[in-house]
């Protein structure tokens, strides 16, 4: 996590802080807080372009705002003048939740409360200066240093970023924390949480450290958060359903060798679209986890497991037409072993693979094909550039998955790679070559102009630094061989969970 380890002042040499700086580490708290944004922004989609900025806000009016880090902000500092005063004023009108509590953990919320409102003013600014521009700011808890409450904000691109379904923001815990109505929201809570905790250690960033696998326990965390969502919804405890781990552990269980597939639909008992086909005379908890998985056998395209959150009660079918507004009818779709899905209202809200959860990228975007093609090989030829869309297209379709390798040297690859894949003379692949040859194991290796070389082909290439170990030998094998590629290539990566991963050798 985003983390600070205090420095015993003895050992620790003198610091002379410049005027502009607040506190000796705060480039360094940026670059840290900047690299984790990175890294877990990415991992749900690469264009969100996220970036890192602080704020820091004079607790005495009489002291300037500043936007402290990057020092060539865009950020108006003068925007943020009177976001202080304005925050007291909310917290002054919002009454604290808890009047006959005074434990640790009543004082730790209490802290936060105290910062509500600067938050949400800073948040204010930050909608106003958006508009409907380019960026989207969002700022996370204020932290008091040195006089300042300093600020993360984190801006992400707005486009792709309403690309993605959402719940509505209308939901909160006990302790008025709002539930994250998607699975981006829940990532944005959990990267203000890692910043609070290191802004909140006695020398902010002095040891800021990313360890290797960081952003997926945040991914991880994230999934969590967001699934207390219809918890929450169908009047459960979020604190004690754990949702996502349930979901997890189902879908990875065979049943007598085969994988569970089929609906799990989340409703109260007695919901007005639920129409039960027959019970449980004793229901299942979700928490059996293999007698969850054994009722799943018997769900079929149009009859679903049904289950109020905490039991497995029947087996039946959604009916009518359902009230999008009401919130309160999930789907929990199992895709294949380890995959499965969270919908709400025929929207995919949530992908989770092996554990990871991700989100409901299309299963191949046509516009990002051409980009791609455009790109790696300057390739804009119409013609040229549909015939390998239809080829990408139908390969997509293979059920079991499969993976196309498109490459300037196709032909001396295969050649290189002749005792690793079967080669076949030359052909111009078709929707139909293409169903065949990608009925096998092994990549399918094939230049700009749609011509297949080989088949079957095992692919070498050094270690990559940005392998994903909760993916398959395919994905990794693909990415391998694209990063140690002499020449312009890229790899169509179709998944069993019908994933489609587009892998470029040439970055952006």
């Amino acid at each position: 996590m985003l983390s600070s380890c205090s420095l015993a002042a003895s050992k620790s040499p003198a610091i002379i802080v410049p005027p502009a700086q607040i506190w000796p580490y705060q480039v360094r708290y940026r670059e840290g807080a900047q690299a984790l944004a990175q890294d877990l922004f990415d991992a749900l989609d690469d264009d969100l372009k996220p970036f890192v900025l602080l704020l820091a806000l004079p607790a005495d009016d009489t002291l300037p705002a500043r936007c402290l880090e990057p020092v060539d902000s865009d950020l108006p500092a003068a925007a943020f003048s009177d976001v202080v005063a304005r925050g007291r004023v909310r917290q002054l009108t919002t009454p604290w939740p808890f009047p006959d509590r005074d434990d640790v953990t009543a004082a730790a919320i209490r802290r936060k409360h105290q910062g509500i409102g600067i938050r949400d003013a800073v948040q204010e600014t930050l909608n106003a200066l958006d508009g409907q521009g380019q960026y989207q700011h969002f700022a996370g808890w204020p932290v008091e240093i040195n006089g300042y409450f300093v600020t993360t904000v984190l801006r992400l691109l707005r486009k792709p970023l309403r690309a993605y379904p959402s719940l509505q923001p209308a939901r909160y815990y006990t302790d008025g924390k709002p539930l994250a109505p998607s699975l981006l929201l829940a990532a944005m809570y959990r990267f203000n949480e890692e910043g609070v905790k290191a802004l909140s250690e006695p020398e902010p960033g002095a040891s800021i450290f990313m360890r290797p696998r960081e952003s997926e326990e945040l991914l991880r965390a994230a999934g969590k958060t967001f699934l207390d969502t219809p918890a929450q919804a169908l009047g459960l405890d979020p604190a004690t359903i754990k949702l996502f781990a349930t979901c997890n552990t189902i879908s990875s269980l065979r049943y007598e060798g085969a994988e569970g597939v089929g609906n799990l639909l989340l409703a109260r008992r007695g919901h007005p679209n639920i129409e039960e086909v027959f019970a449980l005379t004793c229901p299942t908890e979700l928490t059996d986890y293999r007698a969850v998985r054994k009722l799943l056998e018997m769900a079929t395209p149009d009859v679903h497991l049904l289950a109020d959150g905490e039991n497995v009660y029947a087996l039946g079918r959604q009916i009518g037409h359902y009230d999008a507004v009401r919130e309160d009818l999930f789907v929990i779709s199992f895709v294949t072993h380890y995959a499965w899905e969270l919908q709400h209202a025929g929207h995919i809200l949530m992908r989770s693979h092996y554990g990871l959860p991700g989100l409901p990228r299309p299963r191949l975007s046509r516009p990002a094909f051409r980009k791609a093609l455009k790109r790696t090989f300057a390739l804009t030829d119409a013609p040229k550039v549909e015939r390998l869309w239809d080829v990408v297209l139908e390969a997509s379709r293979q059920k079991h998955g499969t993976l196309l390798v498109i490459t300037t040297e196709a032909l001396a690859e295969a050649d290189r790679l002749k005792l690793q894949c079967m080669l076949i003379e030359p052909v111009p692949l078709t929707p139909l070559i293409t169903r065949l040859v990608t009925s096998i194991d092994g990549a399918v290796l094939l230049d700009p102009e749609g011509y297949c070389y080989s088949i079957g082909v095992i692919l070498d290439g050094r270690a990559s630094g940005r392998g994903d170990g909760t993916r398959g030998a395919r994905y990794n094998s693909a990415l391998r061989y694209v990063e140690s590629s002499d020449y312009p290539c890229i790899a169509i990566v179709v998944s069993e969970d019908g994933m489609v991963d587009v892998i470029t050798s040439v970055k952006e």
